[in-house]
């Protein structure tokens, strides 16, 4: 019997390229602990499990631009369409729990900018009281007089781990241009490192082996190396239907490779995900 996959958010976090030249676009890549249950040490975008506290009715109350019936209409798939204005939430909780960004706004529609090292210290108090437990993330949002817009996350793609596996997830993907006025700090504990690296050139770091990446993250960069401006890539998010992938692990030649919906294979380099080297 397959494990129902957890509902998810990920967040790709864009900025245009800051190396030389200053073409392109670059995204926030972070590197799972080696220690991790699931893909362990492979390179993915900021994200983790809806809570039952970012579905609760009480957070629409902080939310703009979004409520629970427009949410349920743009992820009209989800499990209960309770938790698609969750899915909005959760990413941008993880996001602050594991980079540091907080993707939210002043009630005056300003973004969220840490500007003091008063306001670097009490932010990153609140965050290690959030990964804690200590603090939830509503309180947060409610002692600063925040508010998150649902226009700062663009739905882009929708993820399924495949069936065969004993750890699943149902991933919803967005896409927001990189906050003004903060800065990333992985967590050190979920995440190892992190990386600000073009589409193109992750994809060819993983085609030598210098970084591990899984499927979802393999063909969004490959999508995104289409694109050259951030303005593009939410221009795209706004326009598009997205429909759920989910692929298959198919046993070929003594090993485990993905084949895509439309059949496409993928065996340049096995897949790893966290699941037993043999299967009953």
């Amino acid at each position: 019997m397959a494990v129902i996959p957890s509902d998810a958010a990920t967040v790709m976090l864009l900025r245009p390229c800051q190396g030389e030249g200053g073409k392109g676009i670059e995204v926030l890549l972070v590197l799972r602990n080696r220690k991790s249950s699931f893909v362990p040490g492979y390179y993915v975008f900021p994200g983790g499990k809806i809570d039952q506290e970012d579905c609760e009715p009480g957070m629409e109350r902080f939310c703009r631009g979004i409520d629970r019936q427009k949410a349920a209409s743009i992820l009209h798939d989800m499990s209960h369409p309770d938790k698609a204005l969750g899915a909005w939430i959760a990413g941008i909780r993880e996001t602050f729990e594991e980079v540091g960004l907080l993707i939210a706004r002043r009630k005056d529609g300003s973004s969220v900018a840490f500007e003091t090292d008063g306001d670097r210290r009490r932010f990153e108090h609140y965050r290690q009281a959030l990964i804690q437990g200590e603090m939830k993330f509503s309180s947060i949002l409610e002692a600063e007089d925040l508010v998150l817009h649902g226009e700062d996350l663009h739905y882009f793609s929708h993820w399924i781990t495949p069936e065969q596996l004993p750890l699943r997830y149902d991933v919803r993907f967005f896409a927001t241009p990189f906050p003004d006025g903060q800065s990333v700090s992985h967590d050190g504990v979920e995440l190892t490192n992190h990386v600000w690296l073009g589409p193109a050139e992750a994809l060819k770091n993983y085609e030598t082996g210098e970084i591990g990446m899984v499927l979802p993250q393999i063909m969004t960069l490959q999508e995104l190396s289409r694109f050259k401006t951030v303005e593009e890539v939410i221009l795209s998010a706004q326009k598009r239907h997205v429909q759920a992938t989910l692929t298959r692990m198919v046993q070929m030649d003594d090993k485990y490779v993905e084949v895509m919906p439309d059949g496409t294979v993928f065996h340049h380099r096995p897949p790893v995900y966290s699941w037993p080297d043999k299967q009953d």
